[in-house]
């Protein structure tokens, strides 16, 4: 990315959560619509869920779910790019990339206004845990971390399992994010929320406004809501909703319904970047003398 931040100016960014359905068309009609709501209330850059076009697949490993991949960009690239450029606004939509048979990719599609699509970040953390398999279907990122610049701003974009990670936060930031955007498949597994559903809730809003504080940017997370049944028929995920927005200052701005679908559009002041990075300064403050271990893996003692 080439030059610094903006950061100034009012943002209005727009949230879309949803509810997915058994058929990917009709969650793709419901996206768009979803999508032009929001441009028309006045959105500048609209963030969908993580892979909204079907059912979270991934709580099974089943090839026939391979079907669902496309190459990025591709038709649905370019119909988002029509809605961008008749509504003047930046979309950040999530997609299953099919690079070749066998090698596939989460990965989110960047269309800015009238330039349509401008590049792609492939998820770099792969999860693979319960009914999140998703390491049977995505290889992890090979793109590095990204940052695009808009018109309007500077967009950091990650997904889902990349938000608990400190080091990709950071490295978006690094490269002039002003924003950082993760798109999210995220809930409880219903037979554990009783015991630990507050504190796994707790858990994701807390990293995620300690990526807006240690950066001094805002942060994005867009999530899906509704009970979906894994597909093997053992179990299900209730994705919890209450997507959110955070100021540099680690405070939440605004966050969705746990339960209900909406198109959130919300006003940020960009210029709250200056205000925090000047009385806390982290960056200036870095000790990048110091990081070489940081990439190793773990500093054994012996």
């Amino acid at each position: 990315m080439n030059g610094g931040p903006q950061t100034a100016g009012t943002l209005k960014l727009g949230l879309v959560q949803m509810a997915m359905g058994e058929d990917p068309e009709e969650n793709t009609e419901r996206a768009v619509a979803l999508t032009i709501d929001a441009a028309q209330r006045g959105a500048e850059v609209i963030c969908l869920p993580e892979l909204f076009r079907s059912r979270y697949f991934c709580q099974t490993e089943d090839s026939a779910f391979f079907q669902l991949a496309d190459t990025v960009p591709n038709a649905l690239t370019e119909r988002f790019a029509t809605v961008a450029a008749e509504h003047d606004v930046a979309i950040i939509a999530s997609l299953f990339e099919k690079r070749t048979t066998g090698l596939y990719h989460n990965t989110v599609a960047v269309i800015d206004r009238g330039k349509g699509y401008i590049g792609k970040y492939r998820k770099m953390h792969i999860p693979d845990d319960p009914r999140y398999y998703e390491k049977f279907y995505f290889a992890p990122g090979d793109l590095g971390f990204k940052t695009f610049p808009t018109e309007r701003a500077n967009l950091g974009v990650l997904i889902c399992w990349d938000q608990w990670y400190p080091e990709a936060a950071r490295l978006t930031a690094l490269q002039g994010a002003e924003v950082l955007f993760y798109p999210t498949a995220i809930g409880w597994h219903p037979e554990e929320k009783a015991e630990v559903g507050a504190e796994q809730h707790e858990a994701w809003e807390t990293i995620q406004r300690s990526h807006a504080i240690a950066n001094g940017c805002f942060v994005v997370a867009v999530n899906r809501f509704g009970f979906e049944p894994d597909p093997s028929g053992d179990g299900g995920i209730e994705f919890w909703g209450q997507s959110f927005v955070v100021a540099p200052d680690g405070r939440i701005i605004v966050r969705a319904p746990v339960d209900q679908e909406a198109a959130l559009v919300v006003d940020v002041d960009l210029a709250e970047m200056s205000v925090t990075r000047h009385g806390w300064p982290f960056l200036r403050d870095r000790r990048v003398d110091a990081y070489a271990p940081i990439a190793n893996r773990f500093l054994d003692n012996d």
